[in-house]
This record gives structure tokens, C-alpha cells and sequence, in this order.
């Protein structure tokens, strides 16, 4: 590992749910209510390290690896649904002793998010989730522009390919999500890339990804998840991003006119990378 990952690793620490090893990491302390932080496909909980140090002081920062991801345990078995992702968070805010949170997710992580809503706004949720801040993410998927190996990964089995694909091949698909408007930072896609293939994930791929069928087949359950959350509901987008493109937040915004939206000019789909101490500062001011 890379001294960033290996010292991301140092700490964490990881937590037994379901048979499985899940990492998991605290920063800070506060009596406030933590903030929870649920990464995307196919990143991990590095990819908010900055923002998460940034509000780490007078407050507790929660961050983990979904199952398959990063530090987390990767089974081949796995079938890696939303709603199982979900039911881990759930577990893991259990396990902690956390009963009210502010939620922070990009990306997949969105719509883990929804589920978690949708389940809080039925009342059978085991915490409550006093806040809902969203980043790029494919909230409305009919809208989203996926790229070329998002696509290509959806004709393939879905069951766990023989062997990881090669780093420059990972490379070029993780660049495409970045935007010619914003790419990535410098060193931004080999660390991606090397919390993917920590315990063979890159062999994982083209099963997580079929987590956009399952996001096409429930859009209006997670839709329904983030309109009719009682409590406040912010997003922070990057307005170049090539995938989760500003026509999603625009869309919310028709659905729920009181959702906070604010556009990050110059920035792309991961701007806990790209802007970390702006996204850190915005987050802030919606804390208060």
C-alpha cells in the first residue's frame, strides 16, 4: 500500500457485521450529532479524508467502507444491492451507539442515502437522520451520462471476472469521470485505484456496478426517499461533472422546492477531491 492508505488504515478500524470485516473510521469528538459520511462507486471512505479532517474539530466525523469497497471485506458471493449497503450502514450506526446523525454521501452513496430515507420516513429507520447533504450522484438515473466502462461493465456476467482488470485500463476509465473542465487532482486516480484492488476489488466491478439496474428498477421509491424527508435537505454539485450532470439537481429542486442547491463553477463529479476545503467549508455553514 501507499503510506496515504496505509495511514488511512492505521486509523480506522474494522468492525464484524454479517460475517463480514467492514472498515470504519472516527475523527474528532463533539456532542453535537456526528456526521456520517457514505462514499460512491467505486471509491471509498479516503475519498472524504480531507473533508472529513477539516470537520473533524469540535465534531465527530463517521466514515466507512461499504461492503466490497476499499478496506472493507470483499466477498465474491456478495450480490452488493443498495438496499443490503443500506441495511450495513444501519448496522454499523447500531454497533457505534449512534441514534441521530447528519448524513453526507456522493455519488452511489446518494442513493444509499434514499434508502436510508425512505425507511426513516416510514418510521421503521434505527436512527434519525437529523440532516441529508448530497453530492454528485446519479439521482435521477435517466438523466445520467454513464461513461464508456460504466456501460461496457453492464454487458459483461455479473459475477467476479477471473482477474483484476490492469491499472492502466482502470486508469482511463476512472479519468473519464473526471471532466476536461476539471480533471482529476495530481495522484487522485492511482489512489482510487489502489483502495479498488486492495483484496482483488477490481475483480468486483462489473458485479457492484449493477447497482444501476437497481437504481433504474427503484427510482420511485428513492425518489419518493428524498421528497418527502421531513428534515433538511442540501446538495453540493459540481457543475462540470460529465455523469451526474446539473440537470439532476435542477430536477430535485421542481420536486422539492426547499432543498438547499449549491453549484460548484469549475469543479466536476468528486468534489471531495477536487475542492475539498470548499465542500468542508459548505458542509460547515449547513451544520451552522
Amino acid at each position: 500500500m501507499s503510506g496515504d492508505l496505509r495511514a488511512w488504515e492505521r486509523r480506522g478500524r474494522h468492525l464484524e457485521v454479517d460475517g463480514n470485516r467492514i472498515f470504519v473510521v472516527e475523527i474528532g469528538e463533539g456532542t453535537g450529532a456526528p456526521l456520517v459520511m457514505v462514499h460512491g462507486f467505486p471509491g471509498s471512505s479516503h475519498d472524504f479524508a480531507e473533508v472529513a479532517e477539516r470537520l473533524g474539530s469540535g465534531r465527530r466525523v463517521v466514515l466507512l467502507d461499504l461492503l466490497g469497497f476499499g478496506l472493507s471485506d470483499k466477498p465474491t458471493s456478495a450480490r452488493y444491492s443498495l438496499f443490503e449497503q443500506a441495511d450495513l450502514v444501519e448496522a454499523v450506526l447500531g454497533r457505534l451507539g449512534i441514534g441521530r446523525c447528519v448524513l453526507i454521501a456522493h455519488d452511489m452513496g446518494d442513493t444509499v442515502v434514499a434508502e436510508l430515507t425512505y425507511r426513516h420516513n416510514l418510521g421503521v429507520l434505527g436512527f434519525v437522520p437529523e440532516q441529508v447533504i448530497l453530492t454528485n450522484g446519479s439521482i435521477f438515473i435517466d438523466l445520467a451520462q454513464l461513461t464508456s466502462g460504466q456501460r461496457a461493465m453492464l454487458r459483461l456476467p455479473a459475477r467476479a471476472l477471473p482477474f483484476s482488470p490492469p491499472h492502466w485500463l482502470l486508469a482511463r476509465a476512472i479519468d473519464r469521470s473526471f471532466s476536461p473542465r476539471a480533471p482529476a487532482p495530481a495522484g487522485a486516480i492511482d489512489a482510487l485505484i489502489e483502495a479498488i484492488e486492495r483484496n482483488g476489488g477490481g475483480r468486483l466491478l462489473p458485479r457492484q456496478n449493477r447497482y444501476i439496474l437497481e437504481r433504474r428498477a427503484h427510482q420511485d421509491r428513492w425518489t419518493a426517499g428524498l421528497v418527502e424527508y421531513p428534515e433538511p435537505l442540501a446538495l453540493i454539485w459540481g457543475e462540470c461533472d460529465p455523469i451526474a450532470v446539473p440537470e439532476m439537481p435542477a430536477r430535485l429542486l421542481e420536486l422539492r422546492p426547499d432543498a438547499a442547491v449549491t453549484g460548484l463553477p469549475g469543479i466536476g463529479h468528486w468534489p471531495q477531491l477536487e475542492a475539498p476545503d470548499r465542500l468542508a467549508e459548505l458542509i460547515g455553514q449547513r451544520l451552522g
